[in-house]
Order: structure tokens, then C-alpha cells, then sequence
């Protein structure tokens, strides 16, 4: 579905990816780990395009989306979703929802409003659709920007600390959606600290580090098996996994 090459990102003279190389099937559910400043981030907004790589390639279905001239199909196909939510804070929670399809001519004010307000009866926030974003909850918030990234019928989702910046009793909330979101099937990946989540959630790990995937593998592999001495090492820093 989606395979990375050699992936290079340079920032100046700072080499942030050096050389990432990358598998990606339908309905995988991909956890990131590593250390801060590894790369995991920008990993994802060069799969989004959000960041143009220095080097390589991102084969989507076939086609190489760096020389992809049309980023607003891409990022239709390929969504995202934000550790500060990325709200628009003078919209409602609606006008956020249907921002996107009706701006790119995805669907008409109607349909988008019809189905912003079917996916929010979902996770039983359609009473806050005339609300603000500043009178949301961190992690009501962030489950409407999910919904934003889901009107858009995107075929993977990147999470970037979905959690992250949230107090622990909301994680709950935004963890339990991508759940649902994964049991149709929903391919993604997903940089986090919440090594339990990423444990148990993710079909498969990659560990970072320096700007290299060091280690991969299922979930019991990576945290019951490391082979790695940098991942062993990560790892037994980590309390409660």
C-alpha cells in the first residue's frame, strides 16, 4: 500500500532521517518509538508532505508522492492527526468538521454537514457541534479532530501523539476512538509514548533512533524480545509495560 526508500531529511545542515526504509499493508496498525529528536515526527509530515524530503521516495499504490504536484489529493488519501489539535479556534466545532470537504470540493455544505454531525453522534459529541474549540475538553478535542480527519474518508490516518498533550484521564477518550477507527480496517501509524497503548494496540513497532528504524517487529517481539541494545536500553526505562 504504501512503501518508503532511502527517505533523507535534511534540516540545514542537520540530518534528521538518514535513509528510512519502510513496509506499509492495508490494516497495519504501525506504533513509532524511540527516543525525543529521533526523527519519528518528521517521519510523518514527510509521509503527509507536511515536510519535502531532502532524498527518496513515498510509493502510494504505485505512484511516487514527492513528485506528487497535486498535495491536496495526497493529504485527502493520506490524513493526519495532531498532538496540539490543530483546531481552528473562531470556528465552530462544525464550520471545523466541514471546513476541508467543502473547501476542496469533496462534498457540498449539506453533505458535509450531514455527516460531520453523523460522526459526531458517534462519539456522543453532537451536542458540542455549535461549540468553540475553547470550550471543548483536551480530549474532546481531540476527537473532533479526528472526525475532521475521518470526513475526509482518508485510507491511512498518521497520529503524531495523539495523547500527548492531554491529562491522563482524557486519554481514554481519544485511545477508545482510534480503536473503533481500527476495527474497520483503518491502515495507520502512530508516534507515542504511551508504550501500552503502542503494546498493545499496534499490530507492528519500528524503533527510532539517530534517524534509522534500529528495530522491527510485531508488538510481543519488540517489547517481550528486543534485540537491539539501543531498544533494550530505551526500554528499561520505561516503567509498567
Amino acid at each position: 500500500m504504501l512503501e518508503i526508500k532511502n527517505l533523507k531529511k535534511n534540516f540545514g545542515d542537520k540530518k534528521v532521517l538518514k535513509g528510512i526504509n519502510l513496509k506499509v499493508n492495508e490494516g497495519d496498525i504501525i506504533g513509532i518509538i524511540g527516543p525525543s529528536g529521533c526523527g519519528k515526527s518528521t517521519l510523518l509530515r514527510c509521509i503527509n508532505l507536511l515536510e519535502k524530503p531532502t532524498e527518496g521516495a513515498i510509493i502510494y499504490k504505485g505512484d511516487d508522492l514527492v513528485d506528487n504536484k497535486n498535495l491536496n489529493i495526497t493529504r485527502r488519501k493520506i490524513g493526519m492527526v495532531f498532538q496540539q489539535f490543530n483546531l481552528f479556534n473562531n470556528m465552530t466545532v462544525l464550520e471545523n468538521i466541514t471546513l476541508a470537504p467543502t473547501l476542496l470540493n469533496v462534498m457540498s455544505k449539506e453533505e458535509a454537514t450531514k455527516e460531520a454531525l453523523r460522526l459526531l453522534s458517534k462519539i456522543d459529541l453532537k451536542d458540542k457541534a455549535n461549540f468553540y474549540p475553547s470550550e471543548l475538553s483536551g480530549g474532546q478535542k481531540q476527537r473532533v479532530a479526528i472526525v475532521r480527519t475521518l470526513i475526509m474518508k482518508p485510507e491511512i490516518i498518521l497520529f503524531d501523539e495523539p495523547t500527548s498533550a492531554l491529562d491522563p484521564e482524557m486519554i481514554g477518550e481519544v485511545t477508545n476512538l482510534m480503536r473503533k477507527i481500527a476495527e474497520n480496517g483503518m491502515t495507520m501509524l502512530i508516534v507515542s509514548h504511551e508504550m501500552n497503548f503502542i503494546k498493545n494496540f499496534c499490530t507492528r513497532v519500528i524503533f527510532m533512533s539517530e534517524g534509522h528504524i534500529i528495530e522491527e517487529g510485531s508488538s510481543k517481539d519488540i517489547f517481550d524480545n528486543p534485540k537491539n541494545d539501543k531498544l533494550i536500553s530505551f526500554l528499561s526505562k520505561i516503567k509498567n509495560i
